[in-house]
Parts: C-alpha cells; structure tokens; sequence
C-alpha cells in the first residue's frame, strides 16, 4: 500500500487527468485553451493529459468549428471526450422477465432487449437467461463484450455488499445465491448488484419522476411491496442492506399474509401470482363486491406500509411503480392516509418510467461506478491510500 505524499507524481498526474477527462466531458469541442481556463493547470501540463487520454481512447480530436475553418491559417485542435469509448449494462432480473439496456459512456440508450422467463425457472435457468439476452444485444448492436466497462444488476432481494442475495423468496433458488459471482463469471468488467426498488429509486431520480428532489422514498408495489430510499441524493441501504422491506411488517402484528388479504372465497389465494391478482382487480373493476373488498384490503395495506415508512425517513417525495400502479386511485388513499400522520405530507406520484425503471437504475448505477473511475479526483486519493 502505497504512502501518499505531496509530490507523488503518480497520483499527480491521476488526478490532473481526472480533471481534464471531466472539463472534456462538460464542455461542447474545448481547446487546450479553454481547458486551461476551466481546470487551472499549466498548458504544458494539460497537452500532455490530453495527448495521454488520446492514446487510451477516451479522447479524440475534434472537427474544427464552421466559422474557425474559414479563417486564414490553422484552427485551434478541438477535443471530445469519446462517449462511444466504452459501454455499459443495465441488467433487471424478475419473477417473469429479464431485461437488458445498453449504453454509451454518457450513459445514452445505445439498444435494448427483454425475454420472459417462467415464474418457477430455477437460479441457472434464470442466469442463463441473462447470458443470451446479453450476447444477442451486443451482437446486434455491434459492440464487442470487450467494449463493456461495467454492468448494473437488480434484483429481488435482500443484496449483500459482493452481490450474494442474503434473502430473496420472490425468485427460486434466490436465497444464498452468489449472484455477482456468478455473472462476474460473463463479464471482465465489474458487475454491481443492487436490490430491485433501491435501483427503481436511482433511476427515479436520475430520468424519472423524481427528478428535483434529493429526499425520496421508490416503493416498488406487487405481491410483496419493498421500498428504495435516497437520503440527500444518496441510497440508503441500512446495515445490513435490508433498508426496505416493507413486505414484512405485516408479521410485526401478526396480520393476514396477502394469500389472505387478497382472497375472495375466505380460502388463501393459490397460488399468489400476479395473473391471479389481476383476476381479483379485474372482477372489482366489474363490480363484484368480494373482489371489491380484497382489493380494498390490499390497498389499505400498501398505504400503511408506506405511511410507516415515510413517517421513518420524512421524504419529500414518494413515487410508486411496480405491477400495482395499474390499480385505479392508489394515490388518493395514500395521499389521505400520509396528511393524517405527517406533519407535512410528502409529494405522491406515480412512477414516470414504469417497467424500464429497475433497469435503467442498475444502468445508473454502472454508471457511478465509471464516472468514480473516470472522473471523480477523491476516488483518485482513496484509491492511492
């Protein structure tokens, strides 16, 4: 482990280039001029980055401005910082589909697929799902795997911090299962592994509904309703990654499960699956007053879980996505729930990217990761010490 001091040139120079890369990627064509302004370094010290970050790809000379190449003599080199450089995966693995975005280094949507996949099909069959999802992508988009600098994953669970799912009783198989070992095994690139509604609230905020708010609760509604949480723009994981799990505080009162609740013959509900709830709202929708009243129970009880959670974290904002935001007034009964218990209620609103939003946050996530390698100058110490 290396001993950091003022003049180590190594870290220097990491860091000069972390700089550099991050002026060439906020600005539109800069010139080593302009990079001198915006950084503060030497001109000598900036070409040499710049010639540096040339020779591993991630920066290309750009075409010269219209108006410069029509003046007398030789035009300022231009830069960019090379977006299609590399590439990212966003990767969501669900109780009936597997789906795969894949972006450029800006993070812009390069192609996307999705595969359905048996409720019951076991870890392997699953995983192997992923696998040729992924491999029929990057052919088709013409992107070599080599290309790949890191991959997001969510999915159902309880994710410890190496990617083994701790808990996870929405999938078979899921318990225990080395998740991230197991993909790392694919990829030569890093594979990050996020727990579904925590990823669902990453992206919220990065593209989605919440957009403008630092403080926000991403309750991902179904069977077994689990939150995701930023606190001041920050995901909140709890200790052990089990920040959440709203799906369980029904045992805390030993209250009915949802076999129970959503049941109306007074007999669990089996199998509990989403095509069987859909029957039930679908039968209320008509009228049927059995049906009326599960799906009254069901509701009732995704607003309490919700309520508790917001009572805990104080959000600004609560945005709900999941199967169960097809449900007809969701939004009233929370927003009348939450202003009886809070001192000021937060903002409710439905989702804005709905079935992509897992994905895209586990692409938000690779992301993170890239812009930490790449760009961020405290990585630079951290990783030096």
């Amino acid at each position: 482990m290396g001993r950091l001091t003022g003049g180590d040139p190594s870290l220097l120079r990491r860091i000069n280039s972390a700089v550099v890369l991050h002026a060439l990627r906020a600005a539109d064509s800069p010139t080593l001029t302009d990079l001198v302004q915006v950084t503060g370094l030497s001109r000598p010290t900036v070409e040499g980055v710049v010639e540096g970050l040339i020779e591993t790809g991630l920066v290309a000379e750009a075409a010269a401005e219209e108006g410069e190449a029509r003046r007398q003599g030789r035009p300022a080199r231009r830069f960019r910082f090379r977006t299609e450089a590399g590439h990212l995966l966003g990767i969501e693995i669900g109780p009936h589909r597997v789906s795969v975005l894949l972006s450029d280094l800006a993070g812009r949507l390069v192609d996307s697929t999705q595969r359905t996949v048996g409720a019951r099909a076991g870890a392997d069959e699953r995983l192997e799902r992923v696998r040729t999802a992924v491999a029929e992508l990057l052919r088709r988009a013409g992107v070599p795997r080599r290309s790949l600098r890191a991959v997001g994953v969510g999915s159902p669970g309880i994710v410890e911090a190496d990617g083994t799912v701790r808990l996870g009783t929405a999938l078979p198989g899921w318990t225990g299962l080395p998740l991230g070992e197991r993909l790392r095994r694919s990829f030569r690139c890093p594979v990050l592994v996020e727990n579904d509604a925590n990823a669902a609230a990453v992206a919220e905020h990065w593209t989605g509904a919440a957009t403008g708010s630092d403080d926000i609760v991403f309750v991902l509604a179904g069977l077994s309703p689990g939150a995701g949480a930023l606190i001041g723009g920050r995901l909140h994981r709890g200790f052990g990654g089990a920040a959440g799990e709203i799906g369980a505080l029904h045992l805390l009162g030993r209250e009915a499960t949802p076999e129970k609740l959503l049941s109306t013959t007074g007999k669990p509900l089996h199998p509990l699956d989403e095509a069987q709830v859909a029957e039930v709202f679908a039968l209320a929708h008509e009228g049927d007053a059995r049906a009326q009243e599960a799906m009254d129970r069901f509701l009732q009880r995704l607003v309490h879980h919700v309520a508790a959670l917001v009572l805990a974290l104080d959000p600004e904002l609560v945005v709900i996505g999941g199967w169960a935001t097809g449900l007809a007034g969701v939004l009233d009964p929370l927003r009348d729930e939450l202003a009886r218990y809070c001192l000021r209620p937060p903002q409710v609103a439905l989702s804005a990217l709905g079935e992509t939003a897992v994905a895209t946050g586990a692409l938000r996530l690779a992301l993170d990761h890239v812009e930490g390698e790449l760009f961020a100058v405290e990585g630079a110490v951290t990783r030096r010490r």
